[in-house]
């Protein structure tokens, strides 16, 4: 929780406004039992009506004053708190923006999602308590110590018992609920990381008939993120009763001796009563501390959480400084070797080509042959082991991240679409784009078609992750996407496996006369999709095992030769 103090900074008027009013609040507070005593002991006592309605009014002033101090305090600690939240939100999601491929496999996304909300909502809160009652609690509990034992010491001994009793007691409930909150937020991010993977996967589950296992697993998650709340709730419901029983028994035993020394003529009545108001109130102020102890454990919890994201070592850093003097576009693997975080083997190894300006440079291999780890290496979403990735001769490194993407046109092997219109997600791959270049670039992609029968046109919605959509129309838009930036370089990741094979040829054939001149480097898995190509890289277990045309590879490695017998007929072979 200290850590994220720092973040408070920018809140330091209204905080130090805040600790005010709520000074004002306690010692208001503070003084008010001694006027009543003072009231009880030479008003009432005595019968001066007139001293009871003077003392009387300075009681009501003194307790307007405490409400305005504590509406003024309740406002300021709200407002702090959540402007809190709202900037660590922002702090957090720019943090996990700037992270690579290695710390989002590293965290989970479902955790990073419970982190940002959850997480942080429960530091608010707390720090909604902690602004409100740390400053009035210890004020309260110390200030009723020293007024209680300056209106009578012998009672005061009451207060040296319990309160360190009490005290004894709440540390000893802590120890066991902190580490149950950690428990719990854990729970917490199991039950989301359930419910996420069967909302994204309920085709799948409904084609397999797995609802019923998905059902048990989600409530094997929900039952144990139930009992460990449980097991909470049961600890804090045990200290609420014994916290009453301490007060009870403090009342009565200030009144048991009391009445004993108010008939020993050694205190007043006033006196007596004045003193069991500072006993209540440092009574309460500690179940104020108490609240905040069962709350602050939680709070504690999810503190860790979050600064374990803000303190995550990025594995790329972008202090690359160096801007390529060319602009052609070319990509230059040399002897790249990468391994994934706390893999023994690596998914790459010894890669080295060129894929050059004008030409379409393929890439095809059997599933985990490395094919799309080796494209994320030039974005830099990932970085290499050993060698260097180079972007128009310059190690991507070496380049600020910025100016290497700027050059790139990805469409990833998973098409993403965002909420929003048909021509949102297409002005994604450019701002500033017309409807004009949106639509062209749809022309090219093949999906102006689909899109100009759709109800609204371009301006028709998109569901989030575009489900209304078909996955051939959906890695069309994200092509329109890509070709509307106009880059150097252009890399396309397995983007064409939904298309039917009309489509694919009409696409290939457009995208040849559009970006001919541009760097290609296509990722697939179909041999048609880059028999022209005029580089064909084959990968076996992250190794290229062949380079050349298609008719060079079917002659000479036998990876590719199986690949093609297992997908092209006999005419199609003996014509290639």
């Amino acid at each position: 929780m200290l850590k994220l103090i720092k973040y408070l900074r920018p809140f330091t008027v209204p905080l130090l406004f805040n600790i005010a009013f709520m000074f004002g609040m306690a010692i208001a507070e503070l003084s008010l039992p001694t006027l009543l005593a003072d009231m009880i002991n030479n008003g009432m006592m005595l019968g001066d009506t007139g001293y009871v309605l003077r003392k009387g009014g300075h009681m009501l002033a003194v307790a307007l004053m405490s409400s305005s101090c504590s509406i003024i305090g309740s406002f300021l600690s709200a407002r702090v708190a959540l402007g809190f939240g709202r900037d660590l939100r922002r702090y957090v999601f720019t943090r996990v923006s700037s992270y690579s491929l290695d710390e989002f496999d590293k965290i989970g996304t479902a955790s990073l999602i419970t982190r940002t909300t959850n997480d942080i909502t429960q530091i608010q809160m707390t720090f909604v308590m902690m602004f409100r009652f740390v400053i009035y609690s210890p004020i309260m509990c110390v200030g009723g110590i020293i007024m209680a034992r300056s209106v009578d010491t012998g009672l005061s001994k009451i207060l040296l018992v319990i309160i360190p009793i009490m005290l004894l007691f709440i540390a000893f409930m802590a120890k066991f609920i902190i580490p149950l909150f950690t428990v719990m937020q854990k729970n917490v991010d199991k039950l989301n990381l359930v419910l996420r993977e069967n909302l994204m996967g309920i085709r799948v589950i409904r084609a397999f008939n797995r609802q019923q296992y998905e059902k048990e697993r989600f409530d094997t998650a929900n039952k144990n993120l139930t009992d460990v709340a449980i097991r909470v709730n049961k600890i804090m419901a045990c200290m609420q009763p014994i916290i009453m029983v301490f007060m009870n028994a403090t009342t009565l035993l200030i009144i048991w001796f009391g009445g004993l020394r108010i008939a020993q003529n050694n205190i007043q009545i006033g006196d007596m009563m004045a003193f069991l108001q500072y006993a209540m109130q440092i009574m309460f102020s500690i179940i104020m501390v108490t609240v905040m102890f069962v709350m602050i454990p939680r709070a504690e919890a999810s503190a860790v959480r979050v600064n374990e994201v803000l303190d995550l070592e990025e594995s790329i850093r972008d202090t690359g400084t160096t801007i390529a003097s060319e602009t052609a576009g070319s990509v230059e693997f040399r002897d790249v070797t990468y391994r994934y975080s706390g893999a023994e083997q690596p998914a790459l190894k010894s890669i080295s080509f060129t894929a050059k300006p004008g030409e379409i440079t393929a890439i095809i291999g059997g599933t985990g042959a490395g094919k799309s780890t080796l494209i994320n290496l030039i974005p830099r979403f990932y970085d290499t082991e050993s060698g260097q990735v180079l972007v128009d001769g310059v190690d991507v490194r070496e380049q600020p991240v910025e100016s290497v993407r700027e050059k790139l046109g990805f469409v990833a092997q998973t098409a993403v679409l965002f909420s929003g219109t048909v021509e949102d997600n297409i002005r994604y791959g450019k701002d500033d784009a017309t409807p004009d270049e949106i639509r062209h670039a749809a022309e090219i992609s093949q999906a102006d078609s689909f899109i100009s029968e759709m109800e609204n046109g371009y301006d028709s919605e998109v569901s989030q992750g575009g489900t209304n959509l078909s996955g051939g129309q959906k890695q069309r838009i994200s092509i329109a996407r890509a070709l509307i930036r106009k880059p150097e370089i252009y890399i396309f990741d397995d983007s064409f496996s939904a298309l039917d094979f009309k489509t694919d040829a009409k696409l290939r054939a457009a995208l040849m006369e559009e970006i001919g001149a541009a760097t290609q480097i296509i990722v697939a898995q179909r041999i048609g999709t880059i028999m022209g190509a005029d580089k064909i890289i084959v990968l076996n277990e992250g190794e290229i095992v062949g380079i050349g045309t298609h008719k060079e590879l079917l002659a000479a490695c036998e990876v590719y030769s199986e690949i093609a017998r297992s997908q092209l007929s006999e005419e199609e072979l003996a014509s290639g």
